[in-house]
């Protein structure tokens, strides 16, 4: 399949973009509009009260931002106009039947014309509530089936997942398909009708007990990761994105079925703006945290292979598969990862952040330099849990002697730094399983399109997915390290 090929696929097409303000399918709708201006219209669905509202959160949440300079540049006067006649603002939200389209007329609407739906919809929270994660990353996929059952012209859907849906496992990781029920802990059935009832019963008990509303949602994440790990997965992001492709592998009938598996998404390598990102991404809260001051050590094996991929590679694999599935009743798996064919260490990044901060000093609030030093790194959790007790939570306990001596005096400092320390030594227990992950995700489908798009093709680099292009130190130094301190460290 040649580059060309994904233009002349894009031409004239009719897409349904769910999740459209977040992250990568910003990217996604960027680039679209950027190699296809023919594109003939990018439904976006948003979450909003109305048609307005929709308009307002497109224009200053996606069309507003950086990303778009080169688009805008492109079209210089009549970029507001040529917006306008491509983009098409749809309020809605996924958890609800029809995506929560109320307007008849907009539903017809789509049903009509959508030749592609694009879901990229999720929460992507660790601990999400387990009500919230079943209901956007669960139902929410079947909803989005369901509608994309009902448009005429259907070419393909593509579902985003994560390769983490895996859970812990080792060794080559295979993209294979979930199985309905399957579960990674012993010979137990998933059962996600039950897991719905349970979450059910659960609410109506808090409910009778007239517990309050953080007692709810506290309830609520504890159910979720507690269900998650029975099953065998670490948190319940992961596992409700399991659960999706479960449920979207069995109900989709003949429709031609994308499930794309990227792994830790990454800013943007190369086009439009290299370094571009937003949110924090797994190893972006390291980052921030050192340029805080608010990490003092890191925990994890050095050697752990980073799978990281970009941005823009995750979209243009996005486009090429989409393409090349079109009109195909069958479900491919991909994964979008690089830990097989360009592995990258932890210990890259680390050195290039060290480097990085050595030359690029960081400026205290005071306005004087903040020396750049190496931070211990724990190999092992129980010599990192002693270090977090004897510089941690013994001052703590003291403090708390004090307190109780002094007649509460210290109660509100002391109250403060223990949440604190019970919500970082939670974020450990939820990033554990990364810091020493021992999988490694085979790409081999997505490496057979690669080759099917040919080597001389010279518009190949247009929609360029090869992990074995990207120079890792060049990348992390000159290319995220910056582009997390200027679009997420804010």
């Amino acid at each position: 399949m040649e580059s060309s090929r994904l233009m002349e696929f894009l031409k004239g097409k009719s897409i349904l973009v769910t999740g459209s303000t977040g992250f990568l399918a910003k990217i996604f709708v960027e680039k679209v509009m950027r190699v296809q201006p023919d594109v003939k219209r990018l439904f976006l669905l948003v979450r909003a009260a109305d048609a307005s509202a929709a308009e307002q959160r497109v224009q200053s949440e996606i069309i507003g931002k950086e990303l778009f300079k080169v688009v805008k540049d492109k079209h210089g006067d009549g970029f507001h106009s040529f917006v306008s006649s491509k983009l098409f603002p749809v309020a809605g939200d996924i958890v609800q039947q029809n995506l929560g389209i109320r307007e008849s007329n907009i539903r017809e609407k789509l049903w009509e014309e959508v030749d592609i739906v694009v879901n990229v919809a999720a929460t992507t929270s660790f601990d999400e509530r387990y009500d919230v994660a079943l209901g956007i990353n669960v139902l929410g996929a079947k909803h989005v089936l369901e509608f994309a059952k009902q448009c005429v012209k259907l070419q393909v859907l593509l579902h985003v997942s994560t390769a983490y849906a895996a859970g812990e496992q080792r060794g080559l990781i295979l993209e294979n398909r979930f199985r309905m029920g399957e579960a990674l802990k012993g010979d137990s059935y998933l059962d996600i009708e039950g897991e719905l009832r349970l979450v059910d019963e659960r609410r109506r008990q808090l409910g009778a007990q007239n517990a309050t509303k953080e007692a709810e949602a506290l309830a609520m994440k504890e159910l979720g990761i507690n269900r998650a790990r029975l099953f065998g997965w670490p948190n319940t992001y992961v596992y409700t994105k399991a659960m999706a492709e479960m449920l979207l592998g069995e109900v989709r009938g003949n429709l031609p079925l994308v499930i794309l598996r990227p792994t830790i998404i990454t800013s943007i390598h190369r086009d439009p703006v290299p370094g571009w990102i937003e949110g924090t991404r797994t190893i972006d809260s390291l980052i921030m945290g050192y340029v805080k001051g608010k990490i003092t050590c890191f925990f994890g094996d050095p050697e752990t292979v980073a799978d990281v991929i970009p941005g823009d590679m995750v979209v243009n694999a996005m486009i090429a598969t989409m393409a090349a599935h079109s009109r195909q009743p069958s479900e491919f798996i991909y994964h979008v990862s690089s830990s097989v064919r360009n592995p990258v260490q932890y210990t890259t990044l680390q050195q290039c952040g060290f480097r990085y901060f050595l030359e690029n000093p960081r400026v205290g609030k005071d306005g004087r330099v903040i020396k750049t030093k190496k931070l211990p790194v724990f190999r092992n959790m129980f010599l990192f849990r002693v270090y977090m007790t004897l510089r941690y939570k013994l001052p703590l306990e003291g403090m708390h002697l004090v307190n109780l001596l002094s007649c509460g005096r210290f109660a509100r400092r002391y109250d403060e730094l223990n949440r604190k320390y019970k919500f970082a030594m939670h974020l450990v227990d939820l990033y554990e399983p990364y810091a020493f992950f021992k999988g490694c995700f085979d790409d081999l489908n997505l490496e057979r399109l690669r080759m099917a798009m040919g080597k001389d093709d010279a518009e190949a680099g247009m929609f360029d997915f090869d992990p074995m292009h990207i120079d890792w130190k060049d990348y992390f130094y000159n290319i995220h390290i910056p582009g997390v301190l200027k679009y997420a460290c804010k």
